[in-house]
Protein backbone atom coordinates (compact mmCIF):
# COMPACT_ATOMS: atom_id res chain seq x y z
CA UNK A 1 0.00 0.00 0.00
CA UNK A 2 0.97 3.41 -1.00
CA UNK A 3 1.35 6.06 0.77
CA UNK A 4 -1.65 8.82 0.31
CA UNK A 5 0.58 12.80 -0.53
CA UNK A 6 -1.83 15.19 0.76
CA UNK A 7 -2.80 13.53 3.89
CA UNK A 8 -2.88 15.56 7.63
CA UNK A 9 0.76 14.39 9.48
CA UNK A 10 -1.62 12.40 11.77
CA UNK A 11 -3.43 10.50 9.17
CA UNK A 12 -0.15 9.88 7.50
CA UNK A 13 1.33 8.17 10.99
CA UNK A 14 -1.91 6.08 10.81
CA UNK A 15 -1.83 4.65 7.96
CA UNK A 16 2.17 3.83 8.20
CA UNK A 17 1.38 2.39 11.67
CA UNK A 18 -1.72 0.34 10.52
CA UNK A 19 -1.21 -0.26 6.33
CA UNK A 20 1.92 1.19 4.44
CA UNK A 21 4.26 -0.64 2.72
CA UNK A 22 2.60 -4.07 3.41
CA UNK A 23 1.96 -6.01 0.20
CA UNK A 24 -0.97 -8.72 1.80
CA UNK A 25 -1.73 -10.37 -1.94
CA UNK A 26 1.76 -11.53 -1.51
CA UNK A 27 0.75 -13.15 2.31
CA UNK A 28 -1.97 -15.26 0.65
CA UNK A 29 -4.58 -12.55 1.75
CA UNK A 30 -3.39 -12.75 5.35
CA UNK A 31 -3.91 -9.70 7.42
CA UNK A 32 -0.87 -9.96 9.34
CA UNK A 33 2.54 -10.09 7.48
CA UNK A 34 3.83 -13.35 7.85
CA UNK A 35 7.59 -13.98 10.26
CA UNK A 36 10.52 -15.00 8.10
CA UNK A 37 11.91 -16.83 10.50
CA UNK A 38 15.03 -18.10 8.62
CA UNK A 39 18.71 -17.30 9.00
CA UNK A 40 19.45 -17.62 5.62
CA UNK A 41 18.03 -17.24 1.95
CA UNK A 42 18.84 -19.74 -0.51
CA UNK A 43 19.35 -18.81 -4.49
CA UNK A 44 18.55 -20.75 -7.75
CA UNK A 45 22.22 -20.81 -9.11
CA UNK A 46 25.53 -20.18 -8.22
CA UNK A 47 25.58 -17.31 -11.13
CA UNK A 48 22.51 -15.25 -9.36
CA UNK A 49 24.16 -15.69 -5.91
CA UNK A 50 27.35 -14.18 -6.99
CA UNK A 51 25.87 -11.25 -8.48
CA UNK A 52 23.61 -10.87 -5.02
CA UNK A 53 26.71 -10.71 -2.99
CA UNK A 54 28.49 -8.26 -4.63
CA UNK A 55 25.47 -5.89 -3.05
CA UNK A 56 24.33 -8.31 -0.34
CA UNK A 57 23.06 -5.44 1.79
CA UNK A 58 20.39 -4.68 -0.80
CA UNK A 59 19.41 -8.38 -0.97
CA UNK A 60 18.03 -11.05 1.76
CA UNK A 61 21.22 -13.31 1.55
CA UNK A 62 21.28 -13.53 5.44
CA UNK A 63 19.19 -12.54 8.60
CA UNK A 64 22.08 -11.11 10.29
CA UNK A 65 21.72 -8.18 7.37
CA UNK A 66 18.22 -7.56 5.91
CA UNK A 67 15.14 -10.14 6.41
CA UNK A 68 12.11 -9.33 5.27
CA UNK A 69 10.16 -8.82 8.52
CA UNK A 70 12.81 -6.83 9.85
CA UNK A 71 13.02 -4.27 6.63
CA UNK A 72 8.64 -4.11 6.73
CA UNK A 73 9.53 -2.61 10.31
CA UNK A 74 12.34 -0.66 8.85
CA UNK A 75 10.37 1.20 6.21
CA UNK A 76 7.55 1.91 8.34
CA UNK A 77 9.46 3.58 11.11
CA UNK A 78 11.88 5.60 8.29
CA UNK A 79 8.18 7.10 6.80
CA UNK A 80 6.88 7.38 10.77
CA UNK A 81 10.58 10.14 11.06
CA UNK A 82 10.49 11.12 7.47
CA UNK A 83 13.90 9.89 7.12
CA UNK A 84 15.24 8.07 4.11
CA UNK A 85 16.43 5.03 6.03
CA UNK A 86 16.51 3.21 9.00
CA UNK A 87 18.52 0.03 10.42
CA UNK A 88 16.28 -1.92 13.31
CA UNK A 89 18.82 -3.31 16.01
CA UNK A 90 18.84 -5.95 18.79
CA UNK A 91 18.07 -3.48 21.28
CA UNK A 92 18.54 0.31 22.13
CA UNK A 93 21.83 0.38 22.92
CA UNK A 94 23.06 -1.68 19.52
CA UNK A 95 21.44 1.22 17.77
CA UNK A 96 23.82 4.10 20.07
CA UNK A 97 26.65 1.63 19.88
CA UNK A 98 26.83 0.98 15.97
CA UNK A 99 25.62 4.77 15.48
CA UNK A 100 28.98 5.88 17.84
CA UNK A 101 31.35 3.43 16.77
CA UNK A 102 30.55 4.14 12.92
CA UNK A 103 30.79 8.02 13.57
CA UNK A 104 33.73 8.35 15.87
CA UNK A 105 37.43 8.17 15.42
CA UNK A 106 40.25 8.48 17.50
CA UNK A 107 40.74 11.92 18.56
CA UNK A 108 36.57 12.76 18.39
CA UNK A 109 34.58 14.39 20.98
CA UNK A 110 30.69 14.45 21.73
CA UNK A 111 28.56 16.57 22.96
CA UNK A 112 25.95 15.26 25.20
CA UNK A 113 22.97 17.39 25.61
CA UNK A 114 20.91 16.86 28.62
CA UNK A 115 21.29 13.87 31.02
CA UNK A 116 22.08 11.17 28.96
CA UNK A 117 21.00 7.38 29.32
CA UNK A 118 23.27 6.12 32.04
CA UNK A 119 24.51 3.26 29.29
CA UNK A 120 25.16 6.14 26.66
CA UNK A 121 27.42 7.53 29.32
CA UNK A 122 28.91 4.09 30.14
CA UNK A 123 29.96 3.45 26.19
CA UNK A 124 31.18 6.68 26.26
CA UNK A 125 33.87 6.39 29.14
CA UNK A 126 34.90 2.93 27.39
CA UNK A 127 35.74 4.37 23.91
CA UNK A 128 37.75 6.79 26.13
CA UNK A 129 40.45 3.70 25.58
CA UNK A 130 40.41 4.90 22.03
CA UNK A 131 40.67 7.96 22.10
CA UNK A 132 37.39 9.61 21.89
CA UNK A 133 35.84 12.31 24.38
CA UNK A 134 32.98 13.35 26.16
CA UNK A 135 31.31 16.18 28.32
CA UNK A 136 27.90 17.63 29.06
CA UNK A 137 25.86 20.36 28.93
CA UNK A 138 22.05 21.79 28.50
CA UNK A 139 19.57 21.99 26.03
CA UNK A 140 20.00 25.64 24.91
CA UNK A 141 21.71 26.92 21.75
CA UNK A 142 23.74 29.27 24.11
CA UNK A 143 24.55 26.40 26.15
CA UNK A 144 26.24 24.22 23.20
CA UNK A 145 27.61 26.74 21.36
CA UNK A 146 29.69 27.56 24.53
CA UNK A 147 30.61 23.58 25.39
CA UNK A 148 31.65 23.02 21.48
CA UNK A 149 35.12 22.17 20.74
CA UNK A 150 37.02 21.81 17.70
CA UNK A 151 37.53 18.32 17.75
CA UNK A 152 33.35 17.93 17.91
CA UNK A 153 32.31 15.23 15.79
CA UNK A 154 28.67 14.88 17.11
CA UNK A 155 26.55 16.35 19.41
CA UNK A 156 24.01 13.93 20.89
CA UNK A 157 20.77 15.08 22.48
CA UNK A 158 17.82 13.47 24.91
CA UNK A 159 15.07 15.76 24.56
CA UNK A 160 12.95 15.10 26.58
CA UNK A 161 15.62 13.42 28.05
CA UNK A 162 13.87 10.20 30.53
CA UNK A 163 14.52 11.48 34.35
CA UNK A 164 13.88 15.16 34.65
CA UNK A 165 12.28 15.45 31.02
CA UNK A 166 14.50 18.09 29.91
CA UNK A 167 13.76 20.17 26.89
CA UNK A 168 16.48 20.65 24.02
CA UNK A 169 16.18 23.51 21.62
CA UNK A 170 16.31 21.18 18.23
CA UNK A 171 16.28 23.81 15.79
CA UNK A 172 18.75 26.41 17.38
CA UNK A 173 21.07 23.22 17.80
CA UNK A 174 20.71 21.93 14.34
CA UNK A 175 21.52 25.09 12.62
CA UNK A 176 24.21 25.39 14.72
CA UNK A 177 25.69 22.12 13.95
CA UNK A 178 25.16 22.20 10.49
CA UNK A 179 27.27 25.48 10.49
CA UNK A 180 30.39 23.87 12.24
CA UNK A 181 29.85 20.86 10.33
CA UNK A 182 29.08 18.75 13.54
CA UNK A 183 27.30 15.43 13.51
CA UNK A 184 23.20 15.54 15.63
CA UNK A 185 21.38 12.81 17.11
CA UNK A 186 18.79 12.54 19.48
CA UNK A 187 17.57 9.69 21.34
CA UNK A 188 13.75 9.90 20.25
CA UNK A 189 12.37 6.65 22.52
CA UNK A 190 10.33 9.98 24.96
CA UNK A 191 8.23 11.37 22.34
CA UNK A 192 8.51 8.37 19.81
CA UNK A 193 7.80 9.50 16.25
CA UNK A 194 4.20 10.53 16.15
CA UNK A 195 4.71 12.91 18.82
CA UNK A 196 8.18 14.42 17.73
CA UNK A 197 10.02 14.32 14.14
CA UNK A 198 13.71 16.08 15.05
CA UNK A 199 14.20 15.48 11.49
CA UNK A 200 12.32 17.42 10.33
CA UNK A 201 13.89 20.12 12.55
CA UNK A 202 17.09 19.28 10.97
CA UNK A 203 18.92 17.11 13.38
CA UNK A 204 20.92 14.52 11.14
CA UNK A 205 19.79 10.95 12.67
CA UNK A 206 17.09 9.70 15.61
CA UNK A 207 17.75 7.14 17.27
CA UNK A 208 14.71 4.86 19.94
CA UNK A 209 14.26 1.87 21.64
CA UNK A 210 11.70 -0.36 20.70
CA UNK A 211 11.22 -1.55 24.00
CA UNK A 212 8.99 1.18 25.25
CA UNK A 213 6.75 2.73 23.05
CA UNK A 214 6.82 1.51 19.91
CA UNK A 215 6.24 -1.83 21.22
CA UNK A 216 4.20 -1.14 23.65
CA UNK A 217 3.82 -3.91 25.57
CA UNK A 218 7.15 -5.16 27.55
CA UNK A 219 7.21 -7.89 25.59
CA UNK A 220 10.48 -7.46 23.32
CA UNK A 221 14.03 -5.58 23.10
CA UNK A 222 14.94 -3.76 20.26
CA UNK A 223 16.38 -0.08 18.72
CA UNK A 224 16.52 1.66 15.47
CA UNK A 225 18.56 4.24 14.16
CA UNK A 226 16.29 6.72 10.98
CA UNK A 227 18.22 9.16 8.99
CA UNK A 228 19.35 10.12 5.68
CA UNK A 229 20.70 7.13 3.68
CA UNK A 230 24.50 8.37 3.54
CA UNK A 231 24.69 8.52 7.54
CA UNK A 232 22.38 5.06 7.91
CA UNK A 233 24.20 3.21 5.19
CA UNK A 234 27.53 3.26 7.01
CA UNK A 235 25.92 2.32 10.30
CA UNK A 236 24.46 -0.71 8.70
CA UNK A 237 27.47 -1.54 6.86
CA UNK A 238 29.86 -0.96 9.53
CA UNK A 239 28.04 -0.31 12.90
CA UNK A 240 24.98 -3.35 12.47
CA UNK A 241 26.95 -6.09 9.79
CA UNK A 242 30.22 -6.18 12.20
CA UNK A 243 29.20 -5.44 15.73
CA UNK A 244 26.28 -8.07 15.07
CA UNK A 245 23.27 -6.56 16.78
CA UNK A 246 20.57 -7.85 14.60
CA UNK A 247 16.72 -7.61 15.48
CA UNK A 248 15.56 -11.18 15.58
CA UNK A 249 12.32 -11.42 12.75
CA UNK A 250 9.87 -12.13 16.20
CA UNK A 251 11.30 -9.22 17.83
CA UNK A 252 10.34 -7.20 14.56
CA UNK A 253 6.92 -8.61 14.29
CA UNK A 254 6.20 -7.87 17.85
CA UNK A 255 6.91 -4.31 17.20
CA UNK A 256 5.19 -4.63 13.92
CA UNK A 257 1.98 -5.27 15.96
CA UNK A 258 3.11 -2.67 18.90
CA UNK A 259 2.46 0.15 15.54
CA UNK A 260 -0.69 -0.93 15.14
CA UNK A 261 -2.00 0.18 17.86
CA UNK A 262 0.63 3.28 18.78
CA UNK A 263 -1.46 6.06 18.08
CA UNK A 264 -4.57 5.48 20.13
CA UNK A 265 -2.40 4.10 23.33
CA UNK A 266 -0.38 7.64 23.03
CA UNK A 267 -3.40 9.30 23.30
CA UNK A 268 -4.24 6.93 26.36
CA UNK A 269 -1.19 7.70 27.72
CA UNK A 270 -1.45 11.48 27.50
CA UNK A 271 -5.02 11.50 28.51
CA UNK A 272 -3.35 9.58 31.49
CA UNK A 273 -0.57 11.46 32.27
CA UNK A 274 -2.25 15.08 32.36
CA UNK A 275 -4.50 14.28 34.70
CA UNK A 276 -2.32 12.23 37.06
CA UNK A 277 0.16 15.77 36.98
CA UNK A 278 -3.18 17.82 37.69
CA UNK A 279 -3.26 15.61 40.85
CA UNK A 280 0.27 15.94 42.02
CA UNK A 281 0.16 19.65 41.31
CA UNK A 282 -2.34 19.66 44.06
CA UNK A 283 0.07 17.65 46.64
CA UNK A 284 1.44 19.91 49.06
CA UNK A 285 4.10 16.47 49.80
CA UNK A 286 5.32 17.62 46.03
CA UNK A 287 8.45 19.84 46.22
CA UNK A 288 8.50 19.52 42.39
CA UNK A 289 7.29 18.28 39.33
CA UNK A 290 9.05 17.64 35.89
CA UNK A 291 6.91 17.35 32.43
CA UNK A 292 7.66 18.86 29.28
CA UNK A 293 3.57 20.16 29.39
CA UNK A 294 4.95 22.09 32.40
CA UNK A 295 7.52 23.97 31.30
CA UNK A 296 8.08 27.49 31.50
CA UNK A 297 10.34 29.97 29.54
CA UNK A 298 12.30 29.02 26.48
CA UNK A 299 11.69 25.11 26.70
CA UNK A 300 7.75 26.09 26.87
CA UNK A 301 8.62 27.53 23.60
CA UNK A 302 10.86 24.77 21.94
CA UNK A 303 8.14 22.24 23.61
CA UNK A 304 5.40 24.29 21.25
CA UNK A 305 7.45 24.04 18.62
CA UNK A 306 8.66 20.65 18.55
CA UNK A 307 6.31 18.50 20.36
CA UNK A 308 2.87 17.62 19.48
CA UNK A 309 1.73 15.64 21.99
CA UNK A 310 2.58 14.10 25.59
CA UNK A 311 3.90 10.57 26.30
CA UNK A 312 3.04 9.32 29.73
CA UNK A 313 6.43 9.77 31.94
CA UNK A 314 6.95 11.90 34.55
CA UNK A 315 9.02 12.52 37.53
CA UNK A 316 8.93 14.53 40.90
CA UNK A 317 10.43 15.59 44.67
CA UNK A 318 8.96 14.89 47.87
CA UNK A 319 9.11 17.49 50.78
CA UNK A 320 12.19 15.87 52.54
CA UNK A 321 13.48 13.49 50.21
CA UNK A 322 14.95 11.08 52.23
CA UNK A 323 15.66 7.30 51.31
CA UNK A 324 13.12 5.96 53.79
CA UNK A 325 10.54 8.38 52.96
CA UNK A 326 11.17 7.58 48.78
CA UNK A 327 10.67 4.24 49.66
CA UNK A 328 7.90 4.15 51.96
CA UNK A 329 6.19 5.81 49.38
CA UNK A 330 7.16 3.60 46.53
CA UNK A 331 6.65 0.34 48.54
CA UNK A 332 3.12 1.09 49.28
CA UNK A 333 2.06 1.46 45.69
CA UNK A 334 0.01 -1.59 44.46
CA UNK A 335 -1.11 -0.70 41.36
CA UNK A 336 2.49 0.98 40.01
CA UNK A 337 4.80 -1.63 39.75
CA UNK A 338 8.60 -1.32 40.84
CA UNK A 339 10.41 -1.73 37.82
CA UNK A 340 12.77 -0.07 35.08
CA UNK A 341 11.81 0.72 31.47
CA UNK A 342 8.65 2.71 30.34
CA UNK A 343 6.06 2.77 27.84
CA UNK A 344 4.54 -0.22 28.40
CA UNK A 345 1.15 -0.82 28.82
CA UNK A 346 1.88 -1.04 33.08
CA UNK A 347 2.37 2.04 35.57
CA UNK A 348 6.04 1.67 37.35
CA UNK A 349 7.47 3.65 39.83
CA UNK A 350 11.17 4.25 40.23
CA UNK A 351 13.90 6.29 42.06
CA UNK A 352 17.90 6.40 42.08
CA UNK A 353 17.83 7.22 45.57
CA UNK A 354 20.43 5.70 47.89
CA UNK A 355 20.03 4.11 50.94
CA UNK A 356 22.81 6.94 52.24
CA UNK A 357 21.11 9.43 51.23
CA UNK A 358 23.03 9.98 47.42
CA UNK A 359 21.74 9.94 44.32
CA UNK A 360 18.81 11.78 42.30
CA UNK A 361 16.04 12.71 44.62
CA UNK A 362 13.54 11.83 42.13
CA UNK A 363 10.40 9.87 42.01
CA UNK A 364 9.78 8.18 38.32
CA UNK A 365 6.36 7.59 37.53
CA UNK A 366 5.91 6.07 33.97
CA UNK A 367 2.07 6.18 33.51
CA UNK A 368 0.68 2.86 31.58
CA UNK A 369 -3.03 2.37 30.29
CA UNK A 370 -4.85 1.46 33.59
CA UNK A 371 -8.10 3.21 34.57
CA UNK A 372 -6.72 6.38 35.88
CA UNK A 373 -8.64 6.17 38.63
CA UNK A 374 -7.52 3.53 40.13
CA UNK A 375 -3.87 5.23 39.28
CA UNK A 376 -4.90 8.20 41.68
CA UNK A 377 -5.94 6.14 44.20
CA UNK A 378 -2.53 4.10 44.20
CA UNK A 379 -0.95 7.45 44.54
CA UNK A 380 -3.72 8.97 47.07
CA UNK A 381 -2.67 6.03 49.29
CA UNK A 382 1.03 6.56 48.54
CA UNK A 383 0.71 10.25 49.91
CA UNK A 384 -1.48 8.98 53.09
CA UNK A 385 2.63 7.22 54.54
CA UNK A 386 4.42 10.48 53.90
CA UNK A 387 1.92 12.47 56.03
Amino acid sequence: MTLTDNASDAARDSEICTHAFEEHERYEGAIAPPIYQTSLFTFPTLERFTEVMRDERSHFVYSRGLNPTVKLLEDKLAALERGEMAKAFASGMGAISATMMTLLDQGDHVLLVNQAYGPTRQLLEQMARFGVSFSETGGSRGEVETALRDDTRLIYIESPSSMRMALADLDGIAELARSRGVLTAIDNTWATPLYQKPLTHGIDLTLHTLSKYIGGHSDLVGGVVVGRRELVAPIFEHGHQLLGAALSPHSAFLALRGLRTLPIRMRQHQANVLEVIRYLATQPSVAGLHHPCLATGEPAAWAERQLSGHAGLLSFEIVDPSYVRIAGFIDTLRVFRIGVSWGGYESLAISQRQPDDTGPALIRLAIGLEDVQSLLDDLERAFRTLQ
